[in-house]
């Protein structure tokens, strides 16, 4: 049987250890879900940085490529995410050197000096950002499909939908869908608190 026929489609489904194993044996899906889970951990550093646009997608796509390259040196899969922020943070500071070396100018030289270093804060910050958004899309899976459906339109999309539309997509009456929001709440949160999400809903 083929590999991607073994797999699930969410991103947040998979362990560390699963993405990593499965990578390794050439599985489509699985880089696919690689990609989607870290994707926003590894954009968030160029940002950090100041770094934007055509720049930051060239980094973002060194970062896979390295990834990639040294899929199979990766002994512990748990530690993935933060060898992603060390490995795009020194990108950054490598563009950042490279500007540098263009300009004159005495203070834009001691700005890269000081972007020479990589600041612990910064990685904590990602790291803790990428946990908190991971715990939340685990909590969602958790749900029902009605339910992950209804939270996602009311809490996940810009704008959130009037309560008529979401009733008229989920086959419900408006009047019930306050109720079935707080029931739906409820049960994510429960699923938060289990993975200790710290913020509240």
């Amino acid at each position: 049987m083929p590999a991607s026929t073994q797999t699930n489609t969410s991103a947040s489904a998979w362990t560390e250890d699963r993405l990593v194993k499965e990578c390794l044996k050439g599985n489509e899906e699985a880089w696919s879900a690689m990609v989607d889970r870290y994707k926003n951990l590894v954009y968030s550093i160029p940002l950090k940085y100041g770094i934007t646009g055509d720049d930051s997608s060239d980094i973002f796509q060194a970062v896979f490529f390295e990834l990639l390259s040294h899929m199979a040196e990766i002994r512990q899969p748990k530690a993935l995410p933060m060898w992603l922020i060390q490995t795009a943070t020194r990108k950054c500071i490598s563009f950042r050197q490279g500007q540098n070396r263009f300009t004159a100018l005495e203070d834009e030289a001691d700005g890269g000096e000081q972007i020479g270093q990589i600041d612990p804060a910064v990685g904590e910050q990602a790291l803790h950002e990428f946990q908190q958004e991971h715990s939340l899309a685990q909590a969602l899976e958790q749900l029902s499909p009605r339910c992950r459906k209804l939270v996602q339109m009311l809490f996940f999309e810009v704008p959130a939908r009037p309560y008529e539309e979401v009733a008229q997509s989920l086959g419900l009456k408006t009047g019930s869908i306050g109720f079935i929001r707080g029931r739906c709440l409820e049960k994510m949160r429960g699923f938060l608190d289990q993975a200790g999400f710290s913020r509240e809903l």
